[in-house]
């Protein structure tokens, strides 16, 4: 527990180390960082740091955070000289924040909005761990190796990691939002009459799910009585989605993004979805089997490879997002709800990986690994 703290002369007491945790981007990066924030804010003093595109993801009222404006280096590059100015004034802006505040450890979750984080705790000697929550190693984590302490993943197997920093790679099981932990599993040893259907799109690549799912799930409830829930992001593609849904009188549930999803469907018995890591690994928590559809423009076909992880345990279906037609899906479906022997020793290994994972277990690895480094 001394671990946790250091001596302040100046203050002549003894204060609590201060951890910064940067991320930004997708959820599948915002949502772990929160969780990690979540293990460590009763031993350490926590910052989170991000950027306008993380806001969406995190609860003011819950998070100390601050914002970053870090500039893309190659999002165009007739502005690259340009950014290149920004980007060295970030790491200066960087600098000065991590010394005036006395930061102690750095946890970084990549994205390119926390290199200048990272660049500037290598000038102030500050530890620095890397989160990679995909099972292939981001761009900005792979620039960062050299430097960092441990990088935190879920897969010893992670792609593109180069074989001279194996050592660095510390596994811990799927870092969750602690309410996943507190909700009721889907334990359900058979099927009603009713299948329940949880159809998460994700902001990327949505409009694909909006348009061809919904038209799948028209299909099957000519054979099935379904019930959905839905992520549908367009305000205009929802006010049609809800239509067709109640002229072949289709029980639904249509939403955008709601942190507490999986608090209601802890009874469904099915997710088709992207292959964020985030979501595939709070659905296999909640033992709710599903379909994965990787988003195929991801970059290195990351979803893709996260899918494969849970595929590889006989825990999920794969099904490219080319290869996915209204009439081939749609008796895949309903193939799987009438030979039910794949689907429910899927969901029997869910279980066992889910009983693996608590709080407690993740909390303690956490601290082992800040406290031994």
């Amino acid at each position: 527990m001394w671990n946790n703290f250091k001596f302040n002369k100046k203050k002549n007491k003894l204060i609590m180390k201060k951890i910064l945790i940067t991320t930004g981007g997708s959820g599948g990066h915002v949502i772990p960082s929160l969780s990690i924030y979540d293990h460590l804010k009763d031993y350490f003093e926590i910052t989170l740091v991000t950027d306008e595109r993380g806001l969406k993801y995190i609860n003011k009222n819950n998070y100390i955070f601050t914002l970053i404006d870090v500039p893309n280096l190659f999002s165009k590059l007739y502005l690259l000289p340009i950014n290149l100015i920004k980007f060295f004034i970030s790491i200066l802006k960087s600098y000065n924040y991590l010394n005036k505040n006395n930061i102690n450890f750095l946890i970084s979750t990549g994205g390119y909005m926390s290199l200048p984080l990272c660049i500037a705790s290598r000038f102030l000697n500050i530890k620095i761990f890397l989160f990679e929550p995909n099972s292939v190693l981001g761009r900005t984590n792979k620039f960062m190796l050299g430097i960092s302490k441990k990088i935190i993943c879920y897969d010893r197997n992670i792609k593109l990691l180069p074989k001279k920093f194996l050592n660095k790679v510390y596994i811990i099981n799927p870092i969750l939002r602690k309410n996943i932990y507190l909700y009721q599993k889907n334990v359900k040893k058979d099927f009603n009459d009713t299948k329940k259907i949880l159809i998460i799109g994700g902001s990327q690549g949505a409009k694909f799910f909006d348009e061809n799912i919904t038209k799948v799930i028209l299909k099957i409830s000519k054979e099935l009585n379904v019930e959905v829930c839905q992520q549908v992001f367009n305000k205009n593609k929802k006010i049609l989605i809800e239509q067709q849904y109640n002229k072949y009188e289709i029980k639904h549930r249509l939403f955008d993004f709601d942190e507490n999803l999986f608090e209601k469907l802890n009874n469904y018995d099915l997710a088709i979805t992207r292959a964020g890591a985030s979501a595939i690994s709070e659905l296999s928590q909640l033992c709710i089997p599903f379909i994965a559809i990787p988003f195929p423009f991801a970059k290195d076909n990351h979803q893709f490879y996260n899918a494969k992880f849970y595929e590889n345990l006989n825990c999920c279906w794969i099904i490219s997002q080319d290869n996915i037609d209204e009439e081939s899906f749609s008796n895949k479906l309903i193939q799987l709800f009438n030979e039910e022997d794949d689907y429910f020793k899927k969901k029997e290994n869910l279980e066992k990986m889910s009983n693996q994972n608590t709080w407690n277990i993740v909390n303690k690895k956490l601290l082992d690994l800040i406290n031994e480094n």
